[in-house]
């Protein structure tokens, strides 16, 4: 029995180059239908995996934040509508 190892993530760098290619393709305008409808399909896909990857690390950024008289540092969530 074969089991199948899970693609490695592409990180958010090579994602956003890849997604920048597929755009820089079908700005030229020579490819045909069907192939711009893949690669739509495909930037699409790699735009809603470059977003879920923006809200995860924005939810992992933490603010230091000056505590008290004793001016202790903490971390603290970051919250955007605070500033």
């Amino acid at each position: 029995m074969t089991t199948k190892k899970a693609a490695p993530k592409e990180s958010f760098e090579s994602s956003l180059e890849t997604l920048e290619g597929i755009l820089r393709e079908l700005e030229t305008g020579d490819k045909g239908l069907e192939e711009s409808l893949s690669l739509f399909e495909k930037g699409v896909v790699l735009a809603k995996a470059l977003t879920t990857q923006l809200e995860e690390a924005k939810h992992k950024v933490e603010v230091l934040v000056k505590e008290g008289k004793t001016g202790t540092l903490t971390k603290k969530p970051f919250d955007e509508t605070q500033e």
